[in-house]
C-alpha cells in the first residue's frame, strides 16, 4: 500500500468576499490588533519588541502574525538599522500612513465615551496623541511637546496644516504643552477647546508655534 502524501496545509483567506470598498479595506485592516499595530507605527519605526511592550494583552504569535499580514498587504515595511545596532524595525508604508484620517475618526467617534481608565487598563501618553491632533494642529505649524503624567509625545503640525506625532520627546520643539490625561479626554470629546484649558489653568504652554492662535 503506498503511503499517502500528507498536502500542505493551505492558509486560511480572511475576506469578506464582497466587492465593496469597505467590505476590502476591512480584508486589510478589520483584524484584532491590525490598527493598533499601525497606530503604534504612525509614532515612528519601532522594533518589535518595543511594539510588544506598548500592545500591552496581545500575543508574541498574534503580533508576528498580524506583522506579517501586514507586509503581505504592503501597509508594513521591514528594515535593518544602520551599524553599530543589529536590530531590524518595522514602519508603515506611505498605504500604511493613510490610515491615520481613519485612526483619528475612530477616535473621535469613541473619544465621548471614554470614561476614566478601569484599574485593568494599560495607559501610554502617546495614545493620547491621535486624539489630541485637531486641537494641537490649531496652534500652528512647527513642533509641540506634550507632557503627561505618563509620559511624552510630540505633534508635528506642517506649513499645509498636515499633522503627525511621534514618541517621546521632541529635539527640539517650538513648544511645550503640560496637562493630564482628565484634560486630554475633555479637549478629544470637544467638551473643553484648548483655549480654554490654558486659561483654566488645566494646561501649561510655553512657546509659539507659527502664526495660529490657540
Amino acid at each position: 500500500m503506498s503511503r499517502l502524501r500528507r498536502m500542505p496545509r493551505q492558509p486560511r483567506r480572511r475576506s469578506y468576499d464582497q466587492h465593496c470598498a469597505a467590505a476590502h479595506a476591512l480584508d486589510l485592516v478589520g483584524d484584532r490588533w491590525t490598527l493598533l499595530v499601525v497606530r503604534e507605527l504612525l509614532a515612528g519605526p519601532r522594533r518589535y519588541t518595543d511594539l510588544h511592550a506598548d500592545l500591552p494583552g496581545v500575543s508574541t504569535d498574534m503580533l508576528a502574525g498580524r506583522l506579517k499580514d501586514m507586509e503581505g498587504a504592503d501597509l508594513v515595511t521591514r528594515r535593518r538599522l544602520p551599524p553599530p545596532t543589529p536590530a531590524f524595525v518595522y514602519e508603515l508604508t506611505a498605504r500604511g500612513r493613510e490610515l491615520l484620517p481613519v485612526l483619528r475618526a475612530l477616535a473621535a467617534w469613541g473619544a465621548p465615551d471614554l470614561d476614566e481608565p478601569r484599574p485593568t487598563d494599560a495607559v501610554r501618553a502617546h495614545w493620547y496623541a491621535i486624539p489630541l491632533l485637531g486641537a494641537l494642529s490649531g496652534l500652528g505649524a512647527g513642533v509641540v511637546q506634550v507632557t503627561l503624567d505618563e509620559g511624552e509625545f510630540h505633534v508635528r503640525v506642517g506649513a499645509d496644516g498636515g499633522v503627525a506625532y511621534g514618541d517621546g520627546a521632541a529635539p527640539s520643539p517650538d513648544a511645550r504643552l503640560r496637562t493630564d490625561t482628565v484634560t486630554c479626554r475633555a479637549l478629544a470629546s470637544g467638551e473643553l477647546t484648548l483655549a480654554e484649558a490654558i486659561a483654566s489653568g488645566r494646561a501649561v504652554l510655553d512657546g509659539v508655534l507659527g502664526t495660529a492662535g490657540v
